[in-house]
């Protein structure tokens, strides 16, 4: 991945022919997508508890689950809601029914708009029932009402394929937190993102990657792990380097090579991560003394700013 042509895919330009308004993100409102052209990155589980960190910031945060797979939804025990077709977004989208009569609470301090098993079905019409704007469902209904009235933050789980519904929550939500797990298709998974997800739609408006997120990792990293190919090739780019956590982001190596180099960097591998989904929990209410949770709690940092904030 050339690290020239990162920076000017991830910072983009901005088009003079812009057919939609920016969502509004006036005081501290903010819409955000976790999303990756690739499964098995954990994204999901980054949504679930990048809104249960800002909820307990004191602010209004809604979770979209726009995955057919619902594993967000799932994840917090909306089981019954996942396979109920009879009310869903689908609704809100086609029959301007209001955004808040499928929005429930989670009973974490935060709301859902859970996914449902028809949400493919739901994708396919989108494009015979709003031929003329497809991509801007999603904003016009959902995010636009709801965002700076209704909700503070709203986070969205994407598919991890490009769609329809991908495109709306890149367009609903113009900014993107971007999780990478360790494995040869890392970087190619974020190229891929880049060159077919993101770079289309900032031919049409402004798209801002907030944070490149290692997540997943539990190897050593003083020996040539996966995951140390993964924390060498984003902290080898200069041109990515404001887009890192401080939680992933290294500049001892001799430190690294000496193993002296504590916490380790990354989202890692957790019991308890696995089993707070299994529990049907965010994984502050599972286990509040996780390491991990300080990750998680910088991502809705970085979100309320806009952008990484380096300690110090």
């Amino acid at each position: 991945m050339d690290g020239t042509n990162s920076r000017n895919s991830l910072d983009g330009t901005n088009s003079p022919n812009n057919p939609y308004e920016s969502v509004d993100t006036a005081g501290n409102s903010r819409a955000v997508s976790v999303c990756m052209l690739k499964g098995g990155v954990g994204k999901s589980t980054i949504a679930v508890n990048l809104a249960r960190q800002l909820a307990t910031h004191d602010h209004d945060v809604l979770l979209i689950d726009l995955d057919p797979n619902g594993h967000a939804s799932v994840g917090l025990g909306f089981d019954d809601h996942y396979h109920n077709t009879d009310e869903g977004i689908g609704e809100v989208f086609f029959d301007e029914a209001d955004p808040t009569s499928v929005v429930y609470d989670t009973g974490y301090e935060f709301d859902l708009l859970p996914s449902s098993e028809d949400l493919e079905q739901v994708e396919r019409e989108i494009v015979v029932g709003d031929v003329f704007r497809p991509s801007a469902l999603l904003k016009r209904e959902v995010v636009e009402p709801l965002l700076g009235d209704e909700y503070d933050f709203i986070v969205t789980d994407s598919p991890a394929y490009r769609s329809r519904l991908t495109d709306n929550a890149l367009v609903a939500t113009s900014n993107l937190v971007l999780p990478l797990a360790p494995g040869n298709e890392a970087m190619s998974g974020l190229e891929r993102t880049i060159e077919r997800q993101i770079a289309p739609l900032r031919k049409h408006m402004d798209v801002d990657v907030l944070a490149l997120v290692p997540n997943m990792l539990d190897g050593r990293i003083d020996q040539q792990t996966q995951d140390r190919q993964l924390l060498e090739r984003l902290n080898s780019h200069t041109s990515l380097q404001d887009r890192i956590p401080n939680f992933a982001r290294i500049t001892d190596w001799e430190a690294v090579e000496t193993g002296d180099i504590s916490p380790a960097p990354g989202i890692r591998d957790r019991t308890s991560i696995t089993k707070a989904y299994g529990e049907r929990k965010p994984l502050l209410d599972y286990d509040p003394d996780c390491d991990q949770l300080k990750c998680f709690d910088e991502l809705a940092h970085i979100v309320e700013a806009g952008e990484v904030v380096r300690h110090g």
